[in-house]
């Protein structure tokens, strides 16, 4: 028990932008070790040894990693849980920078058929647009 009536939908809602940032910030920092010749798996393994160690860089790190999305949460409840907290937040007049960023790029996937996978399945987005980036071969 959290509070009054509505409290523990405040809490899932918290619990829904902390997950959705952290493996927007594990897909970042993954697809940068990546893109920069450094060995994501390696990078991964001393982060857990560190302070950014989480849950979410533990398990949804590796399904980066490997590459396997398939669902344990769908991007599309993600999106749908988002719009929840983005809402509340909106009433409350609290801003919700992050959040709204992550939003909009679970809709990019959902936009693409994506919705089905694994939100940790965001990690292909940030491959996608840094594969973008690349220059073209002379």
């Amino acid at each position: 028990h959290i509070g009054p009536a509505g409290a523990g939908q405040v809490a899932k809602a918290a619990n829904q932008i902390v997950v959705a940032v952290t493996i927007q910030a594990v897909a970042e920092a993954l697809t940068l070790a990546r893109r920069a010749g450094v060995d994501p798996a390696r990078v991964r393994e001393a982060l857990l040894g560190g302070f950014a160690q989480s849950k979410i860089l533990e398990v949804h790190g590796e399904r980066m990693l490997e590459g396997s999305y398939e669902p344990g949460f769908r991007i599309e409840l993600h999106r749908k849980d988002l719009a929840i907290a983005l809402q509340t937040a909106r009433e409350e007049g609290v801003p919700l920078f992050a959040t709204a960023q992550v939003a909009e790029l679970l809709n990019a996937l959902i936009a693409q058929g994506a919705g089905g996978r694994d939100h940790s399945a965001l990690a292909t987005l940030y491959e996608q647009l840094s594969a973008a980036a690349d220059p073209a071969p002379a």
